[in-house]
Order: C-alpha cells, then structure tokens, then sequence
C-alpha cells in the first residue's frame, strides 16, 4: 500500500469518523482549498502539498507521520499513545478481561524491534502477556543482557512503563533506554542539556552519555522476570512482589494436589 493511498484513506476515514456530516466542501473551507483538490486528495488522484498537509495534520491533531504511514483504520485512536517528536504511536492492547496485554520483545526480535518498533503492525505480532497490577499506563517487556546491572542477570526479561518526556525521567532510577542501535538498561546518573548520563549497578563499568538525539523511546523499570525459571527478581512495590511469591505458592500447592 502507497504512502499516498494510506494518506487519503485516513483523510477520509478522519473525515467520516469525526464528523459524518462534514462533507467535503466544508472540510476544504477550513483548510483553506478548493473543494475539487480536497476530493483528489481523498480519491488518492494528487499529493496534497506540504502546507496542505501540515494543515490537516494540525485540524486532526494527528501527526504527518501517523498520516502517511499508518492505516488509522485498524486501530482505536483512543487507545493509542503519542510519542514525542512528530514520531509513530504506541497501541495499548487489552484482552478480553480489560487488562493491559504487555508486549515480550525476545532476544532474536531485538534488531527487528529497533527498526519496526514504529510500526504497529510488528508490535501486534509480538507475542504479550498481563499481569492485573501493571495498570493504568503502557508497559513493555524487553531482554536485558550482560552482567552490568545485578541483580539482574543475563536472560532476564525487564518490564518498562512508557515515559513519554525526558522531563519526567528520575534520577537515581532504572530505564530501558531504547537508541537507534540498542537496548540500555542502565540507571540515571543526571539529565545534562543535550543527553542523559546512565550508570551501572556495577561500580566496575564507567558512566556514559546518550545524546537526546540518540533516545529513541524511554521505558522506567516497573519489574523483572526470568523466564527460565519463572522467578520474579524485583517489582517497585513489596506488595505485588509478595502477592506474586504467595501466587507462585499457590500454583505450585495445586500442580501438587493434581499430581497426588
């Protein structure tokens, strides 16, 4: 499917979804156009310029880039978060009970992640998984490798919540920083004029700095787990950790009784 065709189809589809009753000329008033280019743009006849474009980007208050690459079609605009500069969208996918589904990126998807993570067709194809007390935001589960951050060990899979601003980063805390070549688990160090500065948990490595132009997405650590093992490592609250032990228990007393 052509850029152009993907443009006048949401065009369209924004048009009758917003507003059924807006046609065409009403549409073409307010962008300042002729009613016959507004209907080629819709019909995928002509590219709209860029002021034209920039325009209906600003009256949707949807990005240039969601317009030409993304088939608004196929997902809920309500459901989906903005990211920061002009860039794609993340869809927060639920099940069937209402709860978050969290997204597992593995170890092998991780390079197709860093060039199809704009893309929400890739991400619906990642397998997920909920966990009922991660609410009321977006998580993300990525793989964390090396030995740079103890506790967590090489295979450990790190639950992130979407940060949507630098602004909002804490120092002191654990990220996944997302770049345009990597996956950095690291803690933040200080938040400097034009990149961060992240260090390890392990006073052996030094301290580096990633440039803001580097940041591609910003997930802060809300828990772990090992997938080998089943065992979950660390979570922010000493609640879930210990409603999860107590639940783990459980499982096991009832693989137990099933066996007797």
């Amino acid at each position: 499917m052509s850029t152009l065709s993907i443009l006048a189809d949401n065009i369209r589809y924004l048009r009758l979804k917003q507003a059924p009753n807006l046609s065409q000329e009403k549409i073409a008033e307010k962008l300042m156009i002729s009613r016959d280019s507004y209907a080629k743009y819709e019909t995928a006849k002509y590219t709209p310029p860029l002021d034209v474009l920039l325009a209906i980007s600003r009256y949707y208050h949807i990005s240039t880039d969601l317009l030409l690459t993304v088939d608004l079609r196929k997902y809920k605009l309500e459901e989906m978060l903005n990211l920061p500069d002009n860039r794609i969208l993340l869809p927060i996918k639920t099940d069937s009970l209402g709860e978050n589904k969290i997204e597992i990126v593995p170890y092998k998807a991780k390079m197709g992640y860093l060039k199809g993570y704009a893309d929400p067709e890739y991400i619906e194809g990642l397998q997920t998984m909920s966990l009922p007390f991660l609410r009321n935001g977006k998580y993300r589960a990525f793989p964390a490798e090396g030995d740079s951050m103890p506790p967590y060990k090489d295979g450990t899979y790190v639950i992130g919540e979407y940060v949507e601003r630098i602004s909002d980063i804490k120092l002191g805390k654990v990220y996944l920083l997302i770049t345009r070549t990597d996956f950095i688990f690291k803690r933040i160090e200080s938040i400097n004029k034009k990149s961060i500065t992240v260090k390890s948990n392990e006073s052996f490595y030094e301290n580096y700095e990633i440039p803001f132009s580097d940041l591609w997405e910003i997930w802060q650590h809300a828990g772990s787990y090992s997938p080998q093992e089943l065992e979950i490592i660390d979570f922010a609250s000493e609640d879930v950790k210990s409603m999860l032990l107590q639940l783990m228990q459980e499982i096991k007393e009832l693989k137990a009784a099933i066996k007797n």
